[in-house]
């Protein structure tokens, strides 16, 4: 399979797009003023202590103060406390914690008022940025994400991937783990690190405890809440996260950030800086990679699928619902249940796109064509799950009902990317469904009609649309006629909307 991340970058923000044999899967956006990264720690101050709800609120600098649990603290909040204390004032200079005593684990079934205090300092990790009304989610159990590893201070505990099912891989690795890990430190080994040599494991441990030294060298002159250690940058916690041996280019038109990727690839696969390109060109880099098209036609309230097919996605406060449609397409199939499988196994390939792709959290309910057989309930059931298997994201998907109903729990740690797909209307006011999507309505339409060999077809269509089909010596009517060997003629229509368009037969008839 054939991956490509296209990064576009402009002064205030960078756009990610993770591209699968063309198809855009995930789409990631990073505004360069944001304070507030999964990740990022922070030396934050209690404000207050919450009984009732056995929680804390604690002022991280956010308009809106961050919400931290009692099972969010970690079970090492002693050890936190005293490393943070010492360090502050300057008794600890020693940050590898080789020679730090760490105290006992705190009560898990504990009380708030018992762990921490108001108008204490304490260090926060953001584990979900502010949505809506909400500040962000915090911990106090501090973690350092590497490529292969994450590193865990004041633990000593070495667990692997669960996504690792070799038990042969897991006890190598463990070994490996334990062989190399600092004393004062835990490590959890992510998916990727399997098949890893223990000299890139050892490399990407180094790189993490580095990075946890030098946060606390800024602690003795520190005041809450100041953010203490940014998470990498988003094209490198991109990278980290999702890079692959399967990745066959990296392409950005910004030669700072290129440059930032080159180093990042030198450091973590060497062998790979080649596919690391520099985009020149005038036409803006997601237009030329075919990405904006595709923007406008996946985040739309409704989302067309082959075979005629298509989803209507509805948000409430409350929950994500999605509802599956079959279209006026032939019942090709040999009975309506095979149809309704069939239907529903395409819409299921396209949802799990849609839930990546719009980084939807929470609870999401999918209506499904009903099915009324156990054997086709479970057919549908295990091809979802499969088809979410890649995702980052925790997740957990639910048998469907008798009904067809499926329910999803996605977990949410950022705002759901929200693109505004309709545009305005330059004919009657108003807005209407983005252009760019049209001529492929038009084409899968066109597709239907010539399967039945039909002769003397002609299109009917606004004047504008009709200027952008006809246009040029390659234009898409010769496109058309090269693929379809008839030619397809094309009437300007003043009169119609602007998206509006008609097939007719060669007698003039309207086609359905």
């Amino acid at each position: 399979m054939k991956t490509e991340l296209i990064i576009r970058s402009n002064s205030s923000d960078i756009d990610f797009a993770l591209l699968k044999d063309g198809k855009l899967v995930e789409l990631h956006n990073e505004t360069l003023d944001n304070n507030f990264s999964v990740g990022d720690i922070f030396l934050a101050k209690v404000k207050k202590t919450l009984t009732g709800l056995n929680a804390s609120f604690v002022n991280v600098g956010s308009e809106k103060d961050a919400f931290l649990h009692y099972h969010d603290l970690g079970p090492q909040l002693a050890s936190l406390n005293k490393f943070i204390r010492q360090a502050s004032t300057g008794k600890q200079k020693e940050f590898t914690l080789k020679d730090f005593r760490t105290e006992k684990d705190i009560d898990k079934n504990g009380k708030i008022d018992d762990a921490i205090k108001a108008g204490q300092n304490l260090l926060v990790q953001v584990v979900k940025e502010p949505i809506s009304t909400k500040g962000p989610r915090i911990s106090s159990e501090l973690s350092i994400a590497g490529r292969y590893l994450v590193l865990v201070p004041f633990s000593d505990r070495v667990s692997v991937s669960q996504k690792i099912t070799s038990t042969a891989e897991k006890e190598r690795l463990k070994r490996l783990a334990q062989s190399i890990k600092p004393k004062g430190f835990g490590v959890i080994l992510r998916t990727v690190a399997q098949d890893i040599k223990v000299a890139e494991l050892d490399r990407d441990l180094q790189n993490s405890l580095q990075r946890w030294v030098n946060m606390c060298k800024q602690l003795p002159n520190a005041k809450a809440p100041q953010k203490v250690l940014s998470e990498l940058n988003r094209a490198s916690s991109i990278l980290r996260d999702i890079f692959n041996d399967s990745f066959t280019s990296i392409v950005c038109n910004d030669e700072s950030l290129h440059q930032e990727i080159l180093e990042y690839l030198e450091r973590i696969a060497p062998e790979k800086k080649s596919i690391a390109k520099y985009y020149k060109s005038r036409i803006p880099i997601f237009d030329h990679y075919g990405i904006e098209k595709q923007i406008k036609a996946a985040f739309g309230k409704t989302v067309s699928m082959k075979k005629g097919a298509y989803l209507v996605i509805e948000h409430t406060e409350a929950l994500h619902v999605i509802d599956v449609n079959s279209g006026n397409r032939s019942n090709k199939a040999n009975s309506q249940a095979d149809t309704a499988l069939e239907v529903n196994l395409i819409a299921a390939a396209e949802i799990a796109r849609q839930l990546e792709l719009r980084d939807m959290g929470g609870i999401i309910v999918v209506d499904f064509i009903d099915m009324h057989t156990a054997e086709h309930r479970k057919k549908l059931y295990d091809y979802l799950r499969n088809e979410m298997k890649s995702h980052r994201t925790k997740h957990k998907v639910l048998p469907p009902s008798k009904f067809g109903l499926v329910q999803i729990t996605r977990q949410r740690v950022r705002p759901e990317r929200n693109i505004k797909t309709k545009e305005e209307n330059p004919n009657k006011g108003g807005e209407v469904e983005a252009p760019i999507v049209l001529i492929d309505k038009i084409e899968a339409e066109l597709d239907k009609i010539m399967l039945k060999n039909e002769e003397g077809v002609t299109l009917h269509v606004h004047t504008f649309i009709a200027s952008h089909l006809t246009k040029g010596l390659k234009s898409i009517q010769m496109k058309w006629f090269l693929k379809y060997k008839k030619w397809i003629k094309i009437i300007p229509r003043d009169a119609f909307p602007y998206l509006k368009y008609q097939f007719y037969d060669k007698n003039d008839k309207l086609i359905r």
